[in-house]
């Protein structure tokens, strides 16, 4: 449902989902939060800076701990909070 949206795969053993955004991360982590009161973690947030690069940067990563219903429900959200982003 989201790798129509996001760069993302299916996790071979994690439960959770390290999607590229495509833009800056924690931007995108507040603004998905206010227009759709979705919490996901800025990837630049999890990883360390060496060299001046941060491995984490412009990725979100999300967690699939809630029930089935409600991983589906939320990734709808994130569709439709991309889709008004890119209008």
């Amino acid at each position: 449902m989201l790798s129509t949206v996001l760069d993302v795969q299916r996790p071979d053993g994690a439960f959770y989902l390290w999607p590229r955004v495509g833009a800056d991360d924690e931007l995108f982590t507040r603004e998905l939060f206010a227009a759709q009161n979705l919490t996901v973690l800025p990837g630049s947030y999890l990883a360390r800076e060496s060299g001046g690069i941060n491995p984490g940067r412009g990725r979100i990563r999300i967690s699939l701990t809630a029930g089935v219903d409600q991983c589906v429900e939320a990734a709808g959200r994130i569709r439709a909070f991309i889709a008004s982003r890119n209008n």
